[in-house]
């Protein structure tokens, strides 16, 4: 008789909603910056890089990737257990991202009023994309749970 497969459980929705809500703000957020390119450096007062015109489309193209990661956030919160890589890429980005601005910004390569940036963008996801990560591990690696 053929064994059915055990269903695993679906995740916590909190889970879901985590990436669904870090998903709208990820495309709110990029098409922000690909539209309006200088309102960020406008709302912190800070002045615009030397040669501003060759920056514009570097900042809308980040602007294009963060939004790029809003979708993938939008369907890893269909099954986030299951689609864990997306949310590892995501919480990388999200590692990195201030690594690199702190260390630009302590070489006085990029001014420290920008940091707000980082609360919004970065850090206040690392809990819960981490437990994520953390709860995928554990389903997928039971033993070592």
């Amino acid at each position: 008789m053929p064994h059915a497969a055990n269903p695993t459980p679906p995740a916590p929705r909190w889970m879901r909603a985590t990436l669904v809500i870090a998903g709208i703000y990820n495309l709110l957020w990029g098409a922000a910056v690909v539209l309006f390119p200088t309102k960020g450096f406008d709302l912190v007062g800070i002045a615009y890089p030397d040669d501003f015109t060759l920056w514009i489309p570097i900042w809308q193209c980040l602007g294009m990737v963060i939004g790029v990661f809003g979708v993938g956030y939008l369907a890893a919160s269909r099954d986030p257990i299951t689609h864990w890589p997306i949310t590892l890429v995501g919480f990388l980005g999200k590692v990195f991202g201030p690594i690199g601005f702190v260390y630009f910004a302590s070489t006085g390569q990029f001014p420290w009023s920008f940091g707000w940036t980082i609360l919004t963008n970065d850090l206040v996801w690392w809990v819960p994309f981490g437990l994520i990560l953390l709860a995928a591990w554990r389903r997928h690696h039971p033993e070592n749970a």
